[in-house]
């Protein structure tokens, strides 16, 4: 168990140093602004929170006083969540109710600190066995360690009900994933605080619940790499939107295929190039295949017919399974009415009958939108539409 629990904290030790490494180097463009170094004192109380978690683990003295690195690290782990609330503040209020939270946060972090150290010297910390600061019965150390948890459990709520309506709030697209992002490790680290909580009290009434002690290490690590992930953010997170908006053009690209497969086969000429697997450069594909979709489907006017009504998919109204709202289940059923037209003028384009009402080439009624982006989701819709009805046939 010493061997996971040391991991653990050396885990978040170094996510710890890696964000602190990060953002030192912002700090000649960076250092006059009070959020910047309200976020390096954070990185670097949390580095010595954990640095001391693991010197704990190794046993010993610390400048000569038994079980010193515990309260160090108790206590760095106090300055670390007043630090932590103090630069959400700085990121999202103004400057008056920052100025005003921070003094409230800074007298409260100084009187926890104060009062762990007098409970961890009271309860004769130092002459203590290191177990004992897993749970004990001794009432002094009891109380010491269970406000240490209180003291790390409330920073956690409070985050977490902050970092909503702050996210909603900044137009700033990368303080709202960061914000997100702390919300995650907010309730991760009050799992840790839970965890750890049963952990005292079980020790502390003699019962013994094994491996399961670890699940407040494995939390308390999860909940640093995840807190040091959101507060370098601006390193990681635009790669990662670009490999998320490159996934979704790719879904999209793929679920266009059956459709635009099928206009091709009917209307060869609207390929510009002849198609191809490769998606080296996916968003000119993805362009052309739309292009290609909207001039197939336009080559088909002459064989829809006019006065056609295509019913409602399997099971009544085409939205009914696929949105609560109304105005997403007439749009899916208007996805729906397009394919079917669709798939019933590709017939009468094969057999060669012209319906007596069909669309001239000056009526290009179907639904229009504003942006690519839209053309491409309202065509994948139309897409998953004809797929299913290809299905039912």
């Amino acid at each position: 168990m010493t061997a996971v629990r040391t991991l653990c904290f050396a885990i978040a030790a170094l996510s710890s140093y890696a964000a602190l490494l990060y953002r030192l180097s912002q700090a000649r463009r960076s250092w006059r602004d009070g959020a910047y170094r309200a976020l390096i004192a954070t990185l670097l109380l949390q580095c010595l929170t954990f640095t001391m978690g693991a010197v704990a683990m190794g046993g010993g003295s610390l400048f000569g006083i038994a079980n010193l690195a515990v309260l160090i690290m108790h206590l760095a782990a106090v300055a670390f969540c007043v630090a932590a609330q103090i630069i959400l503040l700085r990121w999202a209020a103004s400057d008056e109710a920052a100025a005003r939270g921070t003094r409230y946060w800074l007298v409260t972090g100084v009187v926890l600190d104060v009062l762990l150290t007098a409970l961890f010297f009271l309860a004769d910390g130092p002459g203590r066995p290191m177990s004992d600061f897993d749970g004990t019965s001794r009432p002094l150390l009891l109380t010491y360690l269970l406000v240490f948890i209180v003291s790390q459990a409330v920073p956690c709520v409070t985050i977490y009900r902050q970092c909503g309506p702050y996210a909603r709030m900044t137009d700033n697209a990368s303080l709202r994933q960061a914000l997100r992002m702390l919300s995650v490790a907010a309730v991760v680290l009050f799992l840790y605080c839970t965890a750890r909580t049963v952990n005292i009290l079980t020790a502390a009434a003699g019962v013994d619940i094994g491996v399961w002690k670890l699940a407040s290490n494995v939390f308390s690590a999860s909940g640093i790499v995840i807190l040091s992930l959101s507060l370098i953010n601006s390193l990681w997170g635009p790669p990662v939107s670009r490999l998320v908006e490159w996934a979704r053009r790719y879904r999209s690209y793929r679920a266009l295929h059956p459709l635009w497969r099928d206009l091709y086969e009917a209307s060869p000429d609207i390929a510009l190039e002849p198609p191809g697997a490769s998606v080296s450069d996916l968003d000119y594909r993805l362009h052309r295949r739309v292009v290609e979709i909207r001039d197939g489907w336009r080559d088909l006017r002459p064989y829809i017919d006019r006065d056609a009504h295509p019913a409602d998919g399997p099971g009544g109204a085409a939205g009914s399974g696929v949105a609560d709202e109304a105005g997403a289940e007439a749009e899916a059923r208007q996805a729906f009415a397009e394919a079917a037209q669709i798939r019933q003028a590709l017939r009468a384009k094969r057999t060669g009958s012209v319906p007596d009402h069909s669309k001239d080439a000056g009526d290009f009624d179907d639904r229009d939108t504003d942006n690519f982006m839209a053309e491409v989701a309202w065509l994948t819709q139309v897409a998953a539409a004809y797929s299913k009805l290809g299905r039912a046939s």
